[in-house]
């Protein structure tokens, strides 16, 4: 350890060859195949035992080969990330728990730290004029009942139309559309106020959006909390389509919808919508237990309960419910959530979800049912420009897997 820290600090951070191999995607013996044919530069320091490498010769052969990671078990792909790491019933963003940014950080200050590495105390993200004026056109044009799930996807288009830069991939360039898109998208929704968009925050900003309640300081704290606690949670499903529309090197804006098409699932992004509709039933009928017993009779799991990424509690979960707490009328709802998790756990172990936090939120609030989902997709959207900045950065096209073919055989003869 103590060479190993020596040559870090004589040339930058050095990797054994076990690191290498790992950051490469190959195996050890590969690792001495590239030293061998110039493609790597080994060093021997004295009195350790193996070779060190340079952590940025690695990380530029890695970007120039576009190599796959070896697969996780029980993934097909797994794809390296900076941005999270799901461990041990925890999520934390670039090595930082998650609860504790939340908790102490709002969420415009976290996407510009997630994006920059920088914290940018009391930042605000605003909208240019003309990019909120193309999506609130386009957002009007829908008919009265459409959802604001397809309101954000129009308005992401709209947005993209005014902006003659969205081809520009630079860093820079991208971040600033990020900065701009995510306060359109929210100021372009419908609102219950009559206030006018200020330089509110932005979890504000989408209360007004969401319900005519008004925000007391708890409950918006509720909301800017779970907007942080969703910016990103590893490679889900939208953010794998995010990745590879990013891969083949489409615009933010492009990108971004790549990662709303891939959201408006009930397994992903919707399943907040389901916790919702059982939570009023359980306040309608006055028992959890009746409508537990009607999921389970009818084949259905029950909404809110239970996480693959999370033996015990979905730490977003937890962090929400223990803010929840402080807001008068949430006790209602956080009573029914909390009956609905004791009685399936009479048969189950299955703790709760970040969807269930969500529900609790949305129907204290006189929120709608897809409330949960809009919150996801905003938040999401920082994320989702996160690791477009990273496959940016890595070569390009390399999500292309191989199809594994079993169709008839050819020759065929025509149909």
């Amino acid at each position: 350890m103590a060479d190993q820290e020596a040559a870090q600090g004589r040339g930058g951070q050095r990797l054994s060859t076990r690191e290498t191999a790992e950051r490469l995607g190959v195996k050890p013996e590969t690792v001495y195949a590239y030293v061998s044919r110039g493609q790597l530069t080994s060093r021997r320091e004295p009195g350790s035992r193996g070779s060190t490498f340079d952590a940025k010769e690695v990380d530029a052969l890695a970007r120039r080969a576009g190599r796959r990671e070896p697969s996780a078990p029980g993934s097909e792909l797994a794809i390296r990330t900076g941005i999270t790491l799901i461990d041990r019933n925890h999520c934390y963003f670039r090595g930082v728990d998650t609860s504790e940014l939340a908790a102490h950080y709002s969420y415009e200050e976290v996407a510009e730290w997630l994006w920059t590495g920088e914290l940018r105390p009391a930042v605000r993200f605003t909208a240019p004029r003309d990019a909120l004026s193309a999506a609130h056109r386009a957002v009007q044009a829908l008919p009265a009942h459409i959802g604001p799930m397809d309101r954000l996807r129009v308005g992401v288009i709209a947005a993209a139309a005014a902006d003659p830069l969205r081809f520009d991939l630079s860093e820079d360039t991208v971040v600033d559309i990020a900065r701009s898109l995510i306060p359109t998208l929210v100021d372009a929704l419908p609102s219950h106020s009559r206030k006018p968009p200020s330089a509110d925050s932005l979890a504000a900003r989408l209360w007004s959006r969401l319900t005519s309640e008004p925000a007391d300081t708890d409950a918006l704290r509720v909301l800017d909390a779970a907007l942080v606690l969703l910016i990103d949670h590893d490679l889900a499903a939208s953010t794998l389509a995010v990745r590879v529309a990013a891969s083949a090197r489409a615009h933010p804006y492009a990108i971004v919808s790549a990662g709303f098409g891939a959201l408006d699932g009930v397994l992903h992004g919707a399943a907040s919508g389901l916790a919702h509709r059982m939570l009023v039933e359980v306040l309608d009928r006055g028992s959890a237990a009746a409508v537990v017993a009607d999921h389970l009779r009818a084949g259905r799991r029950v909404p809110g309960l239970g996480h693959p990424l999370y033996p015990g509690e979905d730490p977003r979960a937890r962090t929400l419910f223990r803010l929840l707490e402080d807001v008068p009328q949430a006790r209602t709802a956080l009573q029914a959530a909390r009956e609905v998790i004791t009685t399936t756990a009479r048969h189950t172990e299955l703790h709760a979800n970040v969807d269930l936090a969500l529900a609790v939120l949305s129907v204290s609030t006189c929120m709608p049912a897809e409330a949960g989902e809009t919150i996801f997709a905003i938040a999401r959207t920082a994320g989702w420009i996160a690791h477009a900045l990273e496959e940016y950065a890595e070569h390009p096209l390399r999500m292309r897997p191989s199809g594994q073919y079993h169709g008839p055989r050819p020759p065929q003869p025509l149909p």
